[in-house]
């Protein structure tokens, strides 16, 4: 059994670009073929002022598909709430999540730090987050290690008695880490980007919880460093996706 003292509480996420296939020249190409035929890959080094204007002509004006070209695998370890969030991003994604029916689940857990907003203030379209107090601060870290440590004694309890770990597992709370491959391009992760992070250079508003927000802008660090001239374009036209 594993003991309090044995749990690990953390209040950040990761995120590791593990695989990529993702430039620029993957929508120049596909976007030329229109007009220059197979000709299209020849026309990669010419003028790359053109090439610039080109990506944002075709980010401006909404012709997504040659913003699909092109692949970006991530692996993401956040808590397991996060990840019910992300899943509902369906078109131009793939998934593989660590299976609790098939390895012993991990005692880690998420507890946040004193960074994040605690008190919703208004109503539903129109409220906000605003600063918690020390003593609601504490009162979240105390309550959740509580709650995680009773949770994760209830699940290796099943456990030692020889109950299924798929069955087990169902003690175990939303805030425990899981960890994931989470595979995309990059017009599927502008759509993402335009709805789980706030930005001043939005057009359209977004509310995102911020732990999700945090995943967000840990994989648009990526993305703008393998695409920056469509980076660029994304939030020179209002971080809308195409």
């Amino acid at each position: 059994m594993t003991s309090p003292e044995s749990l690990t509480f953390r209040s950040d996420v990761t995120v590791e670009l593990v695989k990529s296939s993702a430039s620029d020249a993957d929508v120049l190409f596909a976007a030329r073929v229109s007009t220059a035929g197979e000709q299209s890959l020849a026309e990669l080094s010419k003028d790359p002022e053109r090439s610039k204007g080109l990506i944002n002509y075709l980010m401006r004006d909404r012709h997504g598909s040659p913003f699909e070209h092109n692949s970006m695998t991530f692996f993401i370890s956040a808590p397991i709430f996060v990840f019910r969030e992300f899943m509902r991003h369906r078109v131009g994604w793939s998934y593989n999540e660590e299976s609790g029916r098939y390895r012993e689940l991990q005692p880690v857990f998420y507890v946040p730090d004193t960074s994040r907003k605690l008190v919703q203030q208004g109503r539903p379209g129109k409220y906000e987050f605003v600063e918690g107090t020390p003593a609601q601060h504490a009162a979240v870290g105390d309550t959740l290690r509580e709650s995680y440590e009773q949770a994760y004694t209830a699940y290796q309890k099943m456990l030692a008695e020889g109950v299924a770990r798929e069955v087990a597992r169902a003690a175990l709370p939303v805030g425990l880490y899981s960890s994931m491959y989470a595979t995309c391009n990059a017009r599927s992760l502008m759509h993402f980007l335009g709805l789980r992070t706030q930005h001043e250079l939005a057009k359209v508003p977004s509310f995102p919880q911020r732990e999700i927000e945090m995943v967000g802008e840990k994989m648009e660090a990526e993305w703008a460093r393998l695409m920056p001239l469509t980076h660029a374009a994304y939030n020179a036209n209002g971080r809308v996706a195409p």
